[in-house]
């Protein structure tokens, strides 16, 4: 409890003045922006168990104000393109900054394009963490994507250090800023929040907390980039989201979706696809 109590005051009290006056002010003026779910399977998953998670999401009921798109493996990309449901769009969880060439191992926007894929998730931290992705290798691969007609989930957020060293909104601000150098149009540029100590370890952030920094950010972008960004970008929270917790999470104004780890291999992601009903 301390902890998420020192989260709290840190994201407040740490914030420069412009964006201390955006809590009290409100920065900028909300929008309809269409809530967007994104379930990321990570390294999981079979055929067995692809058709189990394709089963759930066909029956759903899916809410069809909210975006569902989900990030498939990249062997199992092609197979989940031509059996998921018509309105769950398939992202692949990384891409290289390159049209093609001797870079083993990768993939390229054209080839997903080639195969219907039309999302690509960038700078998961687990690609920043355990491969050691820069923000700047990040910024370059969301750029060429989006150049390349693929439209981005670009993740950002901070580590546990990071967070009790009181670093939140500079880290996060950093992590954005390095995108902005590269991209002009944000149009098809989804923001995804996961604090790298909430994800798969049981451990959330409170939705206010959340919402703190979600506010900061689109705060941070309205200052830095421009304020029709800041209104227009879609800003997911991901970290231990659940069925149990979405609800309260979703209901947060600058809190635009989820990007759903653990959960959305299990029948509860319909759930959480479903939050703002």
């Amino acid at each position: 409890m301390f902890h998420l109590l020192k989260f709290s005051f840190i994201v407040k009290s740490a914030l420069p003045q412009v964006y201390q006056r955006c809590f009290s002010n409100g920065c900028p003026p909300g929008m309809a922006r269409k809530f967007v779910v994104g379930g990321n399977w990570k390294m999981n998953g079979n055929k067995k168990q692809i058709d189990e998670i394709l089963g759930f999401l066909k029956t759903g009921p899916l809410n069809a104000d909210t975006e569902v798109i989900v990030g498939v493996p990249a062997v199992y990309l092609d197979y989940v393109k031509c059996n998921a449901p018509p309105n769950v769009e398939v992202a692949a969880q990384n891409c290289y900054k390159a049209e093609k060439g001797a870079f083993t191992g990768e993939i390229s926007p054209m080839m997903l394009k080639d195969i219907g894929v039309c999302w690509v998730i960038l700078g998961h931290s687990e690609r920043r963490q355990i491969f050691g992705e820069s923000d700047e290798l990040i910024a370059e691969k969301v750029a060429f994507a989006l150049e390349n007609g693929l439209k981005v989930i670009a993740c950002i957020g901070e580590t546990l250090n990071e967070r009790e060293a009181g670093k939140t909104e500079e880290v996060v601000f950093r992590q954005t800023q390095a995108i902005a150098d590269k991209i002009k149009d944000w149009t098809n540029v989804v923001i995804a929040y996961e604090p790298v100590w909430a994800i798969g370890t049981g451990k959330t952030a409170t939705p206010e907390q959340a919402q703190d920094v979600h506010k900061a950010l689109r705060c941070y972008i309205s200052e830095k980039i421009s304020p029709n960004v800041a209104e227009s970008v879609r800003i997911q929270y991901g970290g231990s989201v659940t069925a149990a917790n979405c609800k309260d999470l979703g209901a947060k104004p600058d809190i635009d979706g989820f990007l759903v780890g653990g959960a959305s291999l299990k029948p509860e992601f319909v759930q959480i696809v479903n939050a703002r009903q």
